[in-house]
């Protein structure tokens, strides 16, 4: 069987490969396995466990099995269960939070070259000596770009998730509160957008000249 061979390369070194190390990958995993379980649990609360269409189901099957149970009843009971799977939510928000701790920790420790704003920074001088003309040197650029707009976002949303999770303890009023909830809805959906972005870019990179990039991301390369 043939092994496929990453063909990442640096632009100024094109025989050197680029390489994520362990930290790095074991975030990225953990990272897409505590995002997908966050973005799970807002799916079912506007779906499954909706307040709405869940009032109505509730009260209809209690009182089909012979219980006196007013719309406001039947309302708490759905609050209730949307509550569960908001606890849930919130604990992946915990992880979440844990997890940009590890990679800001990570960063400190990354192997000379891997460091993120060093390579950005390589990126963009990469691209002004091309005089803006290198194809090579604007895809880097853009693609670094995505990943520091990524990164911000995921700072936006521990940062707000824990406001919202802790913002008795730390005073800030219901209204300040309702104001932070739907910026975090909106970070949320910036990222959806990143994600899909992020695996169509994976696909057509694998399709042409980067092939090999998933297997990096989980061997290192």
């Amino acid at each position: 069987m043939a092994i496929i061979e990453p063909q990442r390369r640096n632009i100024d070194s094109p025989a050197a490969v680029k390489k994520y190390s362990k930290p790095v990958r074991l975030w990225h995993w953990l990272n897409l396995i505590v995002i997908c379980g966050s973005l799970l649990t807002v799916a079912l609360n506007s779906t499954i466990f909706d307040v709405k269409s869940n009032t109505t189901y509730v009260q209809t099957q209690l009182q089909q099995s012979g219980a006196t149970v007013t719309a406001q009843q039947a309302k708490n009971v759905a609050h209730g269960m949307e509550d569960k799977i908001w606890d849930l939510h919130i604990y992946f928000g915990y992880a979440l939070a844990a997890l940009f701790l590890f990679r800001l920790i990570a960063e400190f420790f990354q192997p000379k070259g891997q460091h993120f704003f060093s390579r950005l920074k390589t990126a963009y001088q990469d691209y002004i000596k091309k005089s803006k003309k290198s194809n090579s040197a604007l895809h880097d650029l853009t693609v670094k770009s995505l990943y520091f707009i990524f990164y911000a976002l995921l700072a936006i949303m521990v940062l707000t998730g824990l406001s919202m999770a802790f913002d008795q303890e730390l005073g800030i009023s219901k209204a300040t509160s309702h104001s932070i909830k739907s910026f975090h809805g909106f970070c949320m959906y910036l990222i959806l957008a990143f994600i899909a972005v992020h695996i169509v870019g994976v696909f057509l990179a694998e399709r042409k000249q980067n092939k090999g990039i998933v297997s990096d991301m989980i061997n290192g390369g």
